[in-house]
C-alpha cells in the first residue's frame, strides 16, 4: 500500500468518524435534513461550496477543457457558478422565508398535493444521477492513488459515501464541508501555482489558439444556448442547493453565503480550467482527459502536497455526493413516504430518511458503472426533469396566478419533451447506423433542453388558462 493511498484512507476514516459523533445528536427529521436550520455564514458558505465544488468540476471539467477546450466548460464552472449567484442575488432570501424542509414542499403548498409528487418523480433522478457522478470520480481517484482495478475502487467508494451519508445528514455535511472547503482551495491553488510559475519549459502560448475560446468554429448558436441554459435554468433550483438555503439561520444568512460561495466557486473553478489546459502541453497523451488532474499532481508535486491534493478531490467528491443522496432520501421520505403512511413518530421518520439515502446510495452506484463520463452524468442530471419545475419555481415565488394544472401541465410537457427527444435520437441512432448504415443528422433533435424549455412554456400557458382562482403561497407547511 502506497503512502498516497494510505493517507485517503486515514481521511475517509477521519470522515466517518464525524459523521458517527454528529449523527448522535440527531433527533429529529428536520436536524436530519437540513441541520435543524442552525447554519451561520461560515459554515453556509463552505458548504454551499464544497456542495457544488464537486467532481464535475475537479475531474469533470479539468477533463473537458483537456479534451475540447474552454468551450466544453461552458456549464461548469461558468453556468453552475453564475447559478449560485443567481440563487442568492433573487431568490435565496425568499426562499429561506417560506421555512422548506425539502423543495417539494414549495409545491405541495402553491401547486397542491399532485404537483409535490410528481415533482419529486422529476427531482430525484437528477440527484442519483448526480450521486452516480461522484461515486464514478471517487473510483477514479483511488484507482489512480492505488492502481487497483476501477471497478474495486468505485465499490469501495458506494459503500463509503452510502455510510457517510446514511449517519450523518446535513449536520456532518455542513461540519465536515468547512475543513473540505479549505482544503479544496488549497489543494487547487497549490497545483495551479506549481504548473503554471514552477514548471521549467512550460509557456502559456504554448496551449492551442482553437482550445481558448468558448464558442468553437462548427458549434452552432443552438448548442451554445443550450450548454448555458443546462447549468442555469436546470440547477439554479437544484434541491441540494435549496436544501442548503433553507437549513441557514436567517435570510440575509442565506442571501450572504449564496453570493460568497458562488464568487469562490467560479474563482477557483477557473483554476481548475486553466490546469485542464496545461495538461495539454504537459501532458498531452492521457487515454482519459479526466485523468488530468491526478496526473499532474503526481508528477508536478512532492508527494506531502500529492496527498493534499489527493485529500483535496476526495473531499469535493465527498461533501457533494452525501448532498444529492441526502436530498433524493428526503424527498422520497418526507414528501412521500411519510405522508402515505402518516408517520408522526420523530425516530419513525428518521429511520425512514436513512433507508430511503441506502437505498438510493445503491442505485447511484449501478449508474456510475453504466458512464463513461463524469461530465456526462452532471450534464443529465441538471437536465433531467427541470425545465418544467424551474418554471414552476419562478411562478410559485413571484406570482399570484397559476395553480395545480399550471404546474402539471409544465412539468409534464417539459419533461415529456425532453425525455421523448433524448430517446427518439438513441432510437434514430441505433436504427440508423445498424440497419441503414448512415447517419441522417437533421431527423435528430438537436437541442433537447431548450425544447423542453419551450414545452414546459407552453404548459404553463395552458395551464394558466385552466386554473381560475390564484393561489398564493405562504410559509405554513400544511401538514
Amino acid at each position: 500500500m502506497t503512502w498516497t493511498l494510505f493517507a485517503i484512507i486515514l481521511y475517509v476514516l477521519a470522515q466517518l468518524v464525524v459523521a458517527f459523533w454528529v449523527s448522535r445528536k440527531i433527533t429529529n427529521e428536520e436536524d436530519y435534513i437540513v441541520a435543524g436550520r442552525s447554519l451561520g455564514p461560515t459554515l453556509a458558505i463552505f458548504t454551499i461550496f464544497a456542495t457544488w465544488f464537486g467532481a464535475e468540476t475537479c475531474i469533470g471539467a479539468a477533463g473537458a477543457s483537456y479534451d475540447g477546450g474552454i468551450k466544453e466548460n461552458t456549464a461548469d464552472p461558468f453556468g453552475y457558478g453564475l447559478c449560485v449567484l443567481l440563487m442568492g442575488a433573487f431568490f435565496a432570501a425568499r426562499i429561506w422565508k417560506l421555512k422548506l424542509t425539502t423543495l417539494g414542499d414549495l409545491f405541495r403548498r402553491r401547486f397542491g398535493a399532485a404537483a409535490e409528487k410528481l415533482s419529486v418523480v422529476l427531482l430525484i433522478p437528477g440527484s442519483i444521477l448526480w450521486a452516480a457522478a461522484q461515486i464514478k470520480a471517487f473510483g477514479e481517484v483511488l484507482s489512480h492513488a492505488s492502481s487497483w482495478d476501477s471497478q474495486i475502487t468505485t465499490t469501495c467508494a458506494a459503500a463509503v459515501v452510502i455510510i457517510y451519508t446514511a449517519f450523518g445528514g446535513l449536520k456532518a455535511d455542513a461540519v465536515t464541508d468547512f475543513i473540505q472547503g479549505l482544503v479544496l482551495v488549497i489543494g487547487v491553488v497549490t497545483l495551479f501555482v506549481v504548473v503554471y510559475f514552477f514548471t521549467d519549459g512550460f509557456d502559456v502560448s504554448e496551449i492551442p489558439e482553437e482550445k481558448l475560446t468558448f464558442k468553437g468554429a462548427t458549434s452552432s448558436w443552438g448548442e451554445f444556448f443550450e450548454g448555458w441554459a443546462i447549468p442555469l435554468c436546470g440547477s439554479v433550483f437544484a434541491a441540494e442547493l435549496v436544501a442548503r438555503i433553507v437549513a441557514t439561520r436567517s435570510a440575509s444568512v442565506a442571501r450572504g453565503a449564496a453570493l460568497t460561495a458562488g464568487t469562490i466557486y467560479v474563482s477557483i473553478g477557473v483554476l481548475v480550467v486553466a490546469l485542464g489546459l496545461a495538461g495539454t502541453v504537459l501532458i498531452p497523451d492521457l487515454e482519459s482527459g479526466e485523468q488530468i488532474l491526478m496526473a499532474l499532481a503526481k508528477s508536478k508535486l512532492a508527494i506531502p502536497l500529492y496527498i493534499i491534493f489527493a485529500g483535496a478531490l476526495i473531499s469535493a467528491i465527498l461533501s457533494t455526493v452525501d448532498s444529492a443522496l441526502l436530498v433524493a432520501g428526503s424527498l422520497l421520505a418526507h414528501n412521500v413516504l411519510i405522508q402515505a403512511f402518516k408517520i408522526d413518530k420523530d425516530s419513525t421518520r428518521l429511520k425512514c430518511n436513512r433507508f430511503a439515502v441506502v437505498v438510493f446510495g445503491f442505485i447511484a452506484y449501478g449508474l456510475a458503472f453504466s458512464s463513461d463520463s463524469v461530465y456526462g452524468l452532471v450534464e443529465e442530471a441538471s437536465a433531467f426533469g427541470t425545465a418544467g419545475v424551474f418554471f414552476c419555481v419562478i411562478i410559485g415565488l413571484f406570482f399570484k396566478a397559476g395553480g395545480k394544472w399550471t404546474a402539471l401541465l409544465a412539468m409534464s410537457f417539459g419533461a415529456g419533451s425532453y425525455i421523448g427527444a433524448i430517446y427518439l435520437n438513441y432510437l434514430i441512432g441505433i436504427s440508423l447506423n445498424s440497419i441503414v448504415g448512415i447517419t441522417l443528422g437533421f431527423i435528430a433533435i438537436p437541442h433537447p433542453y431548450l425544447l423542453s424549455l419551450l414545452f414546459a412554456a407552453t404548459g404553463i400557458t395552458v395551464g394558466l388558462i385552466l386554473d381560475s382562482k390564484p393561489n398564493v403561497l405562504t410559509g405554513d407547511d400544511g401538514q
